[in-house]
Formats: C-alpha cells, sequence, structure tokens
C-alpha cells in the first residue's frame, strides 16, 4: 500500500515549516513529527507491521527506546508520512556493529543498542545498570520494562543534602537506560563526538532537528523515591522538596551549557520532560507547581535561551495540564506535547483560543486511546481532519498523534492518520 503524498506545491523545507509553525506563522502545510522524540513514534512490534504494510523490505527494527520498546522510524518511513521532524539521537549508532540482536515480546528479530546491559533470564527480559544492578523487568507477556529499584526509597529527604544525587541517576531505569545520544559522556571527547554527530546531521537533512535534554525537576524524584513516596514527601516535607529541585537544576546547568555548546549550532527545538498532568489535572496544584518546580524550570528555560535563542522550549508533558500553562509559558515554555486531548481542560478548541497565539500545540492530532487502536480508517480519517482543521489555522500547531503508538494499532489505521493530514491541508488550503 502506498502513502497518499504529502501536500502539493510546497513552498518550505521541513525545516522552515516547523519553525513557521512554533512562531505561530502559517506554514505552506501543516508540519508532521513521526518519531522525532520518545512519545511521537511508534512500537516496535506496530512499526514492523507497518513497514510491511507500505511494502518496505529494506534495514531492520532497530529498538532505540528499551524502556518503551520504541523503534527507530526510518528515512524511507518517513519520507512516506511525509514527516518534518527528526530527533538528534539518528546522528549516533549509525554502524550495525553498534546494535545487537535482541527478540521483541511477540519473537520477531529485531536489534537493540549494544552498550544496553540486558539479560534474558528463563522467559522474563532484565536491564541493569552498568555495575549490574537490576533496574527493570519485561516479564513474560509484557510489551514494556517496568522500574523495580528505587536508590531512594528508605531514605528521608529532611536528612539528606543530595550530594550522591549524580551517583543515583545510574540507578533508575529511566536515568541509568539512555537512547542512542544520551550513552555520550559530556566530556570533552564526547562533546566533541556530539557537535561532529550533530553538524553531519543538519548537513544531511531539511528536517528539523529535535534535541532531547530532559532536565525533568517533577518525574526524577519519582524515579527516585518511587512516585507514592515522593507525593508523600511533597506534602510532608515541602523545604526538603524545595531543596531537591534546586540540586537537580545545579546538576542540569552545567550539564545543559556543555550540551548546548556543543549541539546548540544544530537544532532546532530543545525538549524537556516532566509529566505534570493526569487524567483529572494536574498532578499538583498551581500552588505547588509554582512552589516547588516554577523558579528552577524559569532559570533552565531561561538560560536555554540565552545560549540558543534561535531554538524553541519545548516540553514533554502527559496529562491534563491546562491549569498550569500561564505558569509554564511565564517560566519561559514555548511548546509542548502530546497535548492530551481526552484529559480534563484539554479541549482543542478552548486551547487553540485561549493559547494560541502564544504557545504552540505540538500533538493532540489524534487520540491514541479509544480511536487510533479501534476504529476504521475512515473514521480515523475523519477524527484527525476535524481536530487539524481546528489546530491548524494561523499556526503554532504541529502534527503528532496523541503519544506513541502502541503494539495493537493496526497499519492501515497508522497510514489513514497521516493520510487525514494531508486531505486536510487540501481541501481547507493551508499554505
Amino acid at each position: 500500500m502506498n502513502m497518499q503524498p504529502a501536500c502539493r506545491g510546497k513552498t518550505m523545507t521541513s525545516r522552515e515549516r516547523i519553525v513557521a509553525a512554533v512562531h505561530h506563522a502559517e506554514p505552506d502545510c501543516v508540519p508532521i513529527d513521526f518519531g522525532g522524540h520518545r512519545s511521537s513514534g511508534i512500537s516496535a512490534i506496530a512499526y514492523a507491521r507497518l513497514k510491511r504494510e507500505l511494502g518496505i523490505s529494506t534495514g531492520h527494527v532497530y529498538v532505540y527506546d528499551m524502556v518503551q520498546q520504541l523503534a527507530i522510524v526510518e528515512p524511507e518511513v518517513l519520507d512516506a508520512v511525509g514527516a518534518d521532524v527528526v530527533e538528534l539521537g539518528r546522528a549516533f549508532m549509525l554502524d550495525d556493529a553498534d546494535w545487537r540482536d535482541w527478540v521483541l515480546p511477540d519473537a520477531a528479530p529485531c536489534k537493540v543498542p549494544g552498550f544496553i546491559n540486558v539479560e534474558k533470564r528463563g522467559n522474563d527480559s532484565y536491564l541493569l545498570s552498568d555495575d549490574g544492578v537490576d533496574l527493570a523487568i519485561q516479564k513474560e507477556g509484557c510489551l514494556y520494562f517496568e522500574q523495580i529499584h528505587w536508590p531512594w526509597l528508605e531514605r528521608n529527604p529532611e536528612e539528606q543534602d543530595f550530594a550522591d544525587l549524580q551517583e543515583a541517576f545510574k540507578y533508575t531505569l529511566w536515568t541509568g537506560i539512555p537512547v542512542p545520544g544520551g550513552h555520550i559522556p559530556l566530556t570533552d571527547d564526547g562533546l566533541a563526538e556530539l557537535a561532529a554527530g550533530a553538524k553531519r546531521l543538519r548537513e544531511s537533512t531539511d528536517r528539523a532537528i529535535l534535541g532531547i535534554f530532559g532536565g525533568n525537576l517533577f518525574e526524577v524524584p519519582q524515579f527516585l523515591y518511587r512516585i507514592d513516596k515522593y507525593f508523600t514527601h511533597m506534602g510532608l516535607y515541602p523545604e526538603a522538596c524545595e531543596r531537591l529541585s534546586e540540586a537537580l537544576c545545579n546538576f542540569y546547568l552545567p550539564c545543559m551549557e556543555k550540551w548546548l555548546g556543543a549541539v546548540g549550532p544544530y537544532v532546532d527545538v530543545m525538549l524537556f520532560g516532566d509529566d505534570l498532568g493526569g487524567q483529572n489535572g494536574p498532578l499538583m496544584s498551581p500552588t505547588m507547581y509554582r512552589r516547588y518546580y516554577k523558579p528552577w524550570h524559569t532559570k533552565l528555560w531561561r538560560r536555554a535561551k540565552e545560549l540558543a535563542p534561535h531554538v524553541n522550549i519545548h516540553l514533554h508533558s502527559c496529562g491534563g495540564i491546562e491549569p498550569l500553562l500561564d505558569d509554564l509559558i511565564e517560566a519561559g515554555l514555548e511548546s509542548s506535547n502530546p497535548v492530551q486531548i481526552t484529559c480534563a481542560g484539554m479541549d482543542p478548541a478552548c486551547l487553540k483560543k485561549a493559547y494560541g497565539n502564544r504557545f504552540a500545540f505540538w500533538g493532540g492530532g489524534c487520540d491514541t486511546r479509544s480511536i487510533l487502536p479501534h476504529r476504521t480508517p475512515d473514521e480515523v480519517r475523519q477524527h484527525v481532519r476535524e481536530l487539524v482543521s481546528i489546530w491548524a489555522p494561523g499556526g503554532g500547531f504541529v502534527f503528532q498523534q496523541v503519544h506513541n503508538i502502541l503494539a495493537d494499532v493496526p497499519p492501515r489505521n497508522i497510514i489513514a492518520m497521516f493520510e487525514a493530514v494531508h486531505l486536510t491541508n487540501a481541501t481547507y488550503g493551508f499554505r
């Protein structure tokens, strides 16, 4: 099956299209992200099926994100869907010798990064730290890895000075298991490798380049203490939580300055991370956000903008974050994904009206919870066209589905989703 061609009569490159959109200028057509970061991609199982449906038999299935079992979206597939974004990690791990053979939960062959410490024990798989601590398990029949080790589980934050923060990063699932690009240390040699790879990627593509930095303030404590423990600490030990956010910021700042010094000239979007919302709204009150996180988000985001004024400051945050948007924008945030439209307060028309002239929505283009996996291709097309017609006018919108495409999504529905974006461009005449 062949994809519908991307919108005809394009006058912009992919990079120009993304830059225009995030600066609230209406581009020649709606820009598309597919696999440009770790929550706009696709499960390796679903990706293998999509390639077969598209008739693409070259290449392999490369699982670059072991935790979420996400596949690298290869250039042929990016071309097929008309994608305008590529993640900085695609500049690295370019030799097959950098990868090793593995098997997906459905028994299909794949390749995983050679630097990953993964072991099969019976019917289960484990991710380990470099020195052999079990960090996560993928049980038989499960599609993803789950964290099983929290280095500060028994710690009382009131009694900590957080001097061992950097060491603790090695022993959580999300900070101890890197993805390609993230595995390169910020040493002189590592920074030179990052800069050279970023430069090569920039020269090889006209797609916008998104660099993942991270800088998580709210989530990392959950990985260190366990989520229930940290939420309790937020209520019991407010001063200690403030000190931890400050310690995290002080750790990230010099890392960010080095990282931006190496890759800043070559990236268009810089991604930070913090899942601030849930299904029913923010996971903390606006008052708690302003106390525990806003001062340090502000410091990080404004410093990043000083160092790389051209880079769009972008946050990955799931959930219903609308009550926090004014504070996030004031702190320096310019765009966010995945725009989880099924959550409280995340109605597309309301968000577009209230924030569309000062904030870019990178996502919200297709409901991945109930529409994409379960409806017919025609129903998917109609759903996507309705959403794009809300989001796209006036710019400030990059199409992506709401979070990663999971293993059970039919490939024809994925194709229908991207076809609908191009059909909407043609019907509504987005320039």
